[in-house]
């Protein structure tokens, strides 16, 4: 019965050693540092692999070295022309300094969405709107090398900061639509001016040609009257002299390519 109650406890210690050393063996992954605090005192950076902590005297903070997003909030910014636009962000960034990380800034992810989310409104307070809708990559841009420059001390680095997008008053988006509309009617009656031009001078060109040959005028005449009779199936009879007749035979034999034969010619 002795024996049985010292293999009991003896089970009973082990389990709890087994369970108490579990705790100070870590397994760091690939993408993770582990920062390793002795007694309170920063000791060092280990990982990635299996580490020992010495029993109830380390502590530790894991760090992952991914790149994480950061979904900014919505908010409303006045440009420089004093107009109201709501702007929607997202920022990539990653731990490149795990040390400073975890000793120089209590939650990295935190402050960095309201340090951009500050720096946002700086930036485009300074320009108006027309600058901000036109040239909206190079102002993220900007955004994120003043929010890098100020992170490269937490051991942040700023990977990618865009701005998603940036919403108008309803007001302004339909006096841009107007705008837009009058600019497009501007364009088309300039295209059909241009076009009457150039119709014109055409028109001017051919009516000297016809002035010097009138015997092309009347062609082109039964040609347009060929032309109305076969597309609206229709017969035109028009007024004309001996003359203009005999005129426009001709002209139709010579097109043919039909001449009287000599029969022809006698029997006249």
């Amino acid at each position: 019965m002795i024996d049985l109650t010292i293999l009991f406890v003896a089970f009973l210690v082990t389990i709890i050693m087994a369970l108490i050393l579990s705790r100070y063996i870590r397994i760091v992954k690939e993408w993770e540092r582990f920062i390793v605090l002795r007694l309170g005192r920063y000791q060092g950076v280990r990982g990635p692999g299996l580490i020992f902590l010495v029993p109830f005297i380390d502590r530790g903070v894991t760090v992952d070295l991914r790149i994480t997003t950061v979904d900014v909030p919505k908010q409303e910014v006045i440009t420089k022309d004093n107009v109201t636009v709501t702007v929607d962000a997202v920022v990539y960034y990653r731990i490149v300094d795990p040390e400073s990380a975890v000793l120089k800034i209590k939650d990295p992810h935190y402050s960095v969405a309201l340090l951009t989310q500050t720096t946002i409104r700086d930036v485009i307070g300074q320009v108006d709107l027309d600058t901000l809708l036109t040239q909206r990559e190079e102002i993220g841009k900007t955004i994120q090398s003043i929010v890098d420059r100020i992170t490269e001390v937490w051991g942040v680095k700023i990977s990618l900061l865009t701005l998603k997008a940036i919403e108008l008053p309803q007001g302004l988006i339909r006096a841009m639509a107007k705008q837009a509309e009058a600019e497009r009617l501007r364009r088309a009656r300039i295209i059909e001016a241009e076009a009457e031009r150039e119709a014109a001078k055409i028109l001017s060109e051919a009516a000297i040609v016809y002035e010097t040959h009138p015997t092309a005028l009347r062609l082109r005449e039964l040609q347009t009257y060929t032309d109305i009779a076969r597309e609206k199936n229709l017969i035109i009879i028009t007024e004309a002299s001996s003359k203009s007749a005999s005129t426009a035979a001709a002209i139709s034999t010579a097109l043919s390519g039909r001449y009287p034969s000599q029969a022809e010619k006698s029997e006249e």
